[in-house]
């Protein structure tokens, strides 16, 4: 069973920048595809972006494309999330994912709440 927790939400201005940390346990993090999904206020939970179990690829919404990046660091067990140019649109609770592969989603984190004042 993997553990996840995410870090590093909270308030920014519009076009400032978090950094989003998703730390995991209880299981071999390198054989696990990770992800960021986010759910804004009466909206469904929606891709933010992907990264495979190397770190060799990686995926993003379109909405994103250009100002967030998804990184990791198998030694350390983490994925990251790092977020420029943030939009009020952004505003959402951000949740960290682990999978078997790409789109096949596992293990969930309970989230970090990510508002961006306009």
């Amino acid at each position: 069973q993997v553990q996840l927790v995410e870090s590093g939400g909270g308030l920014v201005q519009a076009g400032g920048s978090l950094r989003l940390s998703c730390a995991a346990s209880g299981g071999t993090f390198s054989t696990y595809a990770m992800g960021w999904f986010r759910q804004a206020p009466g909206k469904e939970r929606e891709f933010v972006a992907a990264i495979s179990r190397s770190g060799g690829s990686t995926y993003g919404a379109d909405s994103v494309k250009g100002r967030f990046t998804i990184s990791r660091d198998n030694a350390a067990n983490t994925v990251y999330l790092q977020m420029n140019s943030l939009e009020f649109e952004d505003t959402a609770v951000y949740y960290c994912a682990a999978g078997a592969r790409i789109s096949i989603w596992d293990y969930w984190g309970q989230g970090t709440r990510v508002t961006v004042s306009s």
